[in-house]
């Protein structure tokens, strides 16, 4: 049996390069079907319960594709209202309902640890949609995939990480599957929202990291933004202090082959007129999510050739 097969999916933490390029690779081949050139029906038959407490554009959708795409069916809600959670309704017995209704479940949920309450819950796979400030495991599988199609390697390149390093879950599990490889981390953030010191210790014993306080994006080979989240501060003046904006002036200072990455939705950390910019890879990123998805998917509920 693989390592995915009918596997929780709850952190970055501690999955192998071995097992990360699996993903990728089947991936890859999923990207037509993605795509809708052609299809499949590897999960005929099969129930994807989609759970989302807290409010999601992209990741949801991607989960919902790409279990069609894929030839099974989805279930679920976004939002607690018109379930029993608006009653007090706690997950646990949320979760045993649904297990009985799905052969996995997607969750997304405001509470660190939420993810992990879940599947010990459940007797069916858990994915992690995105537990708090905490982990978005699939996100980084996405932001792999997307390095590689846009660089083609993942190896010896330098990764600069800026914007709030503290409470964006994107980051922390990103870092934790780039250290898998053989890259450089840089990280760029206000000093109230650099990355926790447990993430970049752990890191940080696998491959070089730095942190600094200065925005230079001259010579990392992929930067990846990030929102930095206005409620996080005390005072406007707190925030305006920590705000950053990657403008077309900020594009030229950057790598003709370098990429600009951000996990979406962005606000004002990148102006306008920088998406015509071909570096900038957010759309092709967010697009990435349906083959990449469908290829988790795939390996949790069993391939099917």
């Amino acid at each position: 049996m693989g390592f995915w097969k009918g596997r929780d999916v709850i952190s970055a933490r501690g999955v192998s390069r071995e097992q990360l390029e699996e993903v990728l690779a089947l991936a890859r081949e999923f990207d037509p079907v993605a795509k809708g050139r052609t299809g499949v029906n590897w999960l005929d038959g099969m129930i994807l319960a989609t759970l989302f407490f807290e409010p999601s554009t992209r990741t949801q959708l991607s989960f919902r594709t790409a279990m069609l795409r894929l030839g099974g069916s989805v279930i679920g809600f976004s939002g607690e209202s018109g379930t029993s959670v608006s009653k007090g309704e706690s997950l646990h017995d949320t979760i045993k309902l649904v297990e009985a209704c799905a052969n996995a479940i997607v969750i997304r949920h405001p509470c660190e640890g939420s993810a992990q309450l879940a599947a010990e819950a459940s007797g069916v796979p858990v994915i992690n949609a995105g537990d708090g400030s905490n982990q978005h495991p699939t996100q980084a599988l996405v932001d792999l995939f997307t390095i590689l199609s846009e660089k083609q390697r993942i190896d010896g390149l330098k990764v600069l990480f800026a914007g709030d390093l503290k409470f964006g879950r994107t980051v922390h599990s990103l870092a934790y599957a780039l250290s898998s490889f053989d890259v450089e981390l840089e990280l760029y953030s206000p000093p109230s929202l650099r990355m926790p010191a447990a993430v970049v210790g752990e890191v940080r014993e696998k491959i070089p990291v730095s942190e600094t306080s200065v925005l230079d994006v001259s010579n990392a080979d992929v930067v990846y933004a990030t929102r930095v989240q206005k409620e996080r501060f005390d005072s406007v003046e707190e925030y305006e202090k920590g705000a950053y904006c990657i403008t077309p002036e900020v594009m030229g200072k950057m790598r003709k082959d370098a990429v600009l990455m951000h996990p979406l939705p962005k606000i004002t950390e990148i102006a306008a007129g920088v998406e015509a910019d071909a570096r900038a890879a957010f759309y092709r990123q967010e697009a990435n999510g349906v083959p990449v998805r469908m290829a988790l998917l795939a390996k949790v509920l069993g391939e099917k050739r």
